[in-house]
């Protein structure tokens, strides 16, 4: 299989990754719960594991570091911490059901900063005229997960700062991938999920937390903690971290963390917009493709996303699919993105790439698309 959705989840893991959830298992209980060997060893590994990413994301303190689910297990957090029903939230146009989902639930008041595809200045634009005193939160997504749209954080991030808006980042396209320094965008809440960038398992997930900043837990119970009292700690990350760790996956993720870290993020990226603008390069060769990419790539990471003229998207993804190639059709959890970039009524087929991907699958996924579109 040529496996080309690394944007839903990166299939093929370090080895390293599998071999610390297997060593996990064997060796690890829970952190807090004891002073026996096998729950030092949990909490050793989780404390590893929010140093790394306290490290790589340029947090004060690794407590700050808050494990989770997935990304949206951690935006749904940081949405509920900082709007309150009925409150007001600016988003992008760009933003996954992650987010739009719980603003709904909220009852919020949301306003869109819709721009065209890979206009950063215009998306600034767009943030700027509507963070006005009022607004209870800013959300965006670093990277679209439609698009690769990589949307301008750093700008919406010092317009937040100067308003005194808290911004939330989602950076479930870019989590090891492009740099994010929590310090220096004042950001309230960074979310993202284990299993893509940072190639950890699934149902792992990271919420980096800003200081002094408000935040409600989304669950309650045992932390190990202050176990007297009955209210949640209101210290991270146990105020966060109800229950029973997964540290299977929290093992698997600081494997996959530090297999990012010692490849270089930057590496990483370099490689994926490699091979994405060497795709795009080939689909816009074959006649009734629209490819949405842009040629530099420079406001662009590893994801595309083309529409088909003459066929449906689902059946040239289904078409793949019989060719051994896996892709994403429709409309990926994310409408919102689809109607500010006009593909709502077709959806698209995605394709997103991993630092597993080589030049030569590439090559194959389009002799595929030129066989199945003549």
């Amino acid at each position: 299989m040529i496996y080309l959705d690394s944007a839903a989840t990166t299939f093929q893991k370090p080895r390293t990754v599998v071999e610390a959830m297997a060593e996990a298992m064997g060796t690890m209980s829970s952190p807090g719960r004891g002073g026996y060997p096998a729950a030092m060893a949990a909490a050793e590994a989780a404390f590893d594991c929010r140093t790394e990413l306290a490290e790589l994301y340029h947090l004060e303190s690794p407590e700050q570091v808050v494990f989770t689910m997935n990304a949206t297990h951690g935006l749904n957090i940081a949405i509920k911490s900082l709007v309150p029903p009925g409150g007001r939230a600016v988003i992008s146009g760009y933003e996954h059901n992650a987010v739009t989902r719980p603003l709904e639930a909220l009852g919020a008041r949301v306003s869109v900063a819709a721009a065209p595809l890979f206009r950063p200045e215009e998306a600034t634009a767009a943030f700027d005229r509507l963070i006005v005193p009022g607004v209870d939160a800013v959300v965006c997504n670093h990277v679209s997960n439609v698009f690769g749209f990589v949307q301008p954080v750093e700008t919406i991030a010092a317009l937040c700062r100067k308003r005194g808006v808290p911004f939330i980042i989602d950076a479930s396209q870019s989590a090891g991938m492009l740099p994010l320094d929590m310090e220096a965008l004042g950001a309230a809440f960074i979310a993202m999920p284990g299993h893509k960038g940072l190639y950890g398992p699934q149902g792992t997930g990271v919420l980096l937390c800003g200081r002094d900043v408000p935040i409600r837990p989304l669950l309650e119970g045992g932390t190990g903690s202050l176990s007297e009292q009955q209210a949640m700690p209101d210290f991270l990350p146990d105020r966060l971290e109800a229950g029973t760790h997964n540290m299977p996956g929290i093992a698997g993720l600081l494997a996959g963390v530090r297999f990012v870290r010692k490849l270089g993020p930057e590496a990483i990226c370099r490689e994926e917009r490699q091979l994405t603008r060497l795709a795009a390069e080939g689909l816009r060769r074959i006649p009734g493709i629209e490819v949405y990419a842009l040629p530099d790539l420079e406001a662009q990471a590893g994801v595309l996303s083309v529409v088909p003229e003459h066929m449906d998207a689902e059946a040239l993804g289904n078409a793949l699919a019989d060719r051994g190639i896996a892709v994403r059709a429709g409309l990926h959890c994310a409408p919102l993105a689809h109607r500010t970039a006009g593909t709502l009524a077709t959806g698209t087929v995605r394709i997103s790439f991993s630092h597993w991907n080589t030049r030569e699958e590439v090559s194959r996924f389009l002799r595929s698309m030129e066989e199945i579109c003549r």
